[in-house]
């Protein structure tokens, strides 16, 4: 393909050097791997300041977690659906730019994911704050616990715009092969939030003491201020990709080519986001500590899903780079080598879980009266370290496909493993019966630890449909 743009910059393109493989993924894998693990830790820092500081009143400590679990969900579900819709895109379309050596219109893709991001962070934040009190409600949150998770969520809710154009800013250098920024911005990210959450939760000089709507209000003011570093290292330029007032015009053919990869992305992240918010409702049923276990376990489970994640970027990178210079073989040997690397870390990552999983959920649930939670997370966490091998072939080869811009299918697969297999199983698991219109059939009602039971299943299946889609080839010849 020929360059109408001038030369490319050697450091803007991953398929033209001379590195091994393997070394090349782990130079992409590793900075996102600590990006992750910073996302996630100010995650667990909300988490902690809301456990281990909570009322002294043990059933309010309890509901303290468990509102946070709902919160949780709640923001993950809008976000990622919101950030899939251009980010997703933005990735592809600019690696396949700077794979064929086309800088500019690499960054006219870059441009435009921006104004997107700003433009439905805009018009989306009186819709998320205005639906808030429906979502908790539809959760099965009521009164206080309620309360509780709107005002955690509203700061988050009210800086969205934020957020989400700090995410497409990071999807697009991602593409264009710098996964050094992301962590450098969320670094930046996670340690402020540190000062800000404690002082808007407890208060500190001029700073009242705001509760849980404190906590959400310092991690989303250190979210805004990671937008503007990101924003920053664009406007600087940086591989190839630079914030021009010209290229931040609406592009309607560049914003529709991101959008036919983006949208079934996004609609696979909303149908995943709906059926987690359908399985937490099941678990809100069991009971306040069950809920907060189950919250405490997802948070670790974090910790191997994100892993895996790391390099499901490098290979959504490598493999979009590849195709965008026809080098098919090499896309899919780079997805293979981020497969292997991904497995291995989660599979480790397994291994600690089940060896340390009492002293992981003490740590966060230290005093006596929070013992319950511990006794109900515990299994729940030993039991999904063996669904690491599965869970790591969904991220990994997710992240191929969507390099790839193959994101069509992955919806498929995921309304088969929550619809056909994780959902019915969750009900038969979790209740003593289940009605069936006019007949009612036995359930086994194991508590918390049914539920991920059928979590397991719906990992193992998909994991197993996810390496036969890859094994394919078929994502080899899709248009981006």
């Amino acid at each position: 393909m020929s360059n109408r743009d001038g030369p490319t910059p050697p450091e803007s393109s991953l398929v033209t050097g001379r590195r091994p493989l393997g070394r090349l993924v782990i130079s992409l894998a590793w900075p996102v791997l600590v990006q992750q693990f910073l996302i996630l830790s100010v995650g667990l820092y909300d988490q902690f300041l809301a456990g281990a500081n909570a009322p002294a009143d043990a059933a309010k400590h309890v509901g303290y977690q468990s509102s946070q679990t709902t919160a949780n969900y709640l923001a993950w579900f809008i976000t990622m659906s919101a950030s899939a819709l251009f980010s997703v895109g933005a990735t592809a379309l600019v690696a396949r730019f700077v794979g064929a050596g086309e800088t500019g219109r690499a960054n006219r893709a870059a441009n435009q994911s921006i104004l997107m991001a700003a433009v439905f962070g805009v018009v989306g934040t009186p819709l998320t704050l205005l639906a808030l009190p429906w979502g908790a409600h539809a959760l099965g949150m009521r009164d206080e616990g309620a309360a509780d998770a709107i005002r955690f969520l509203q700061p988050m809710f009210l800086l969205l715009t934020f957020l989400l154009v700090e995410q497409a800013a990071i999807a697009c250098l991602i593409g264009a092969g710098d996964t050094k920024t992301g962590p450098v911005v969320l670094g930046g990210v996670a340690l402020l939030n540190i000062p800000l959450a404690w002082s808007c939760y407890h208060g500190w000089g001029p700073i009242p003491a705001m509760g849980f709507f404190g906590i959400g209000l310092g991690t989303a003011l250190s979210h805004a201020c990671g937008c503007l570093g990101a924003l920053g290292v664009l406007a600087a330029g940086r591989y190839g990709l630079k914030l021009r007032l010209a290229d931040l015009r609406p592009d309607v053919p560049v914003m529709y080519r991101m959008l036919r990869v983006s949208v079934p992305a996004s609609v696979d992240t909303l149908s995943i986001g709906l059926c987690q918010l359908w399985f937490l409702s099941l678990v809100v049923a069991l009971g306040e500590a069950e809920l907060a276990a189950h919250g405490t376990a997802i948070r670790f489970e974090g910790l191997g899903y994100l892993s895996g994640q790391a390099f499901a970027t490098a290979a959504a990178a490598l493999v979009g780079q590849n195709l965008g210079a026809k080098r098919p073989r090499e896309a899919a040997r780079a997805a293979r080598i981020s497969l292997l690397y991904g497995c291995v870390t989660m599979s480790v990552m397994g291994v600690l879980f089940f060896a340390f999983a009492p002293q992981l959920f003490k740590l966060f649930n230290p005093f006596d009266h929070q013992q319950p939670i511990v006794d109900a997370g515990v299994p729940v966490l030993r039991l999904v370290a063996f669904a690491m091998p599965a869970l790591s072939a969904i991220i990994v080869l997710s992240g191929a496909l969507r390099g790839a811009g193959d994101t069509r299918f992955p919806i498929l697969l995921t309304w088969i493993g929550f619809l056909a297999i994780r959902l019915p199983l969750a009900y038969l698991l979790t209740r003593d019966s289940v009605d069936v219109g006019p007949f009612a059939v036995p359930g086994w009602n194991l508590g918390l630890f049914g539920a991920w039971v059928a979590m397991f299943a719906d990992l193992s299946v998909r994991g197993a449909l996810f390496l036969a889609r890859f094994a394919g080839g078929r994502w080899k010849t899709v248009r981006v």
